[in-house]
């Protein structure tokens, strides 16, 4: 491994600590802020929760899809994918937040055993949906500094963590679902 590559890829990790922490704390801040509260006259984008999970289903078929690419050794392929999948994951987190800013957050009206399943899918959902960003930003750094054993390697932590944040997204969609108003 180069030690030029090593260098590349430092330069990189000032903006990966920041936005690692900046996402999270902007996205918590944010979703305590609504806008209507505050007495702005906006509609609530009650239409925004089924287009942001599909967004979620879409970005784990494209992480599954840009596995086989790369395995294939459809690198080019590999590359768009992934690059689709980090603008998917952007554009969720912008409706999500754009959501919980001017409608009311919903409450999980299930009982019993299912709403210990459901809250141990979101709380889990929602602690590696933060874990994820930096792991996400340094496989995307390896990659593009070309530091490609350095990628693969953390690419194998990143994939599964990142799955499993976008499959339950879905299901905490389809679980809560019956409970909007």
């Amino acid at each position: 491994m180069s030690s030029v590559n090593i260098e590349k890829e430092k330069k990189y990790n000032t903006w990966i600590v920041i936005l690692s922490i900046v996402i999270p704390v902007a996205v918590a801040i944010l979703f305590g802020v609504n806008l209507r509260e505050l007495g702005f006259d906006v509609e609530p984008l009650t239409f925004l929760p089924p287009i942001y999970a599909s967004i979620n289903g879409l970005t784990a078929l494209v992480l599954v899809i840009a596995v086989i690419a790369i395995k294939n050794k459809n690198r080019k392929l590999h590359e768009r994918l992934m690059k689709f999948a980090i603008l998917l994951s952007v554009v969720f987190l912008v409706m999500y937040v754009a959501y919980h800013m001017t409608s009311d957050s919903t409450k999980y009206g299930g009982e019993g055993l299912i709403s210990y399943v459901y809250y141990f899918i979101l709380i889990t959902h929602i602690l590696l949906s933060i874990i994820v960003i930096p792991f996400v930003l340094i496989t995307y750094v390896r990659a593009i500094t070309n530091n490609i054993e350095r990628h693969k390697k953390i690419a194998r932590i990143t994939f599964p963590i990142w799955l499993y944040v976008a499959v339950t997204g879905v299901i905490v969609y389809l679980m809560i679902s019956p409970y909007y108003i």
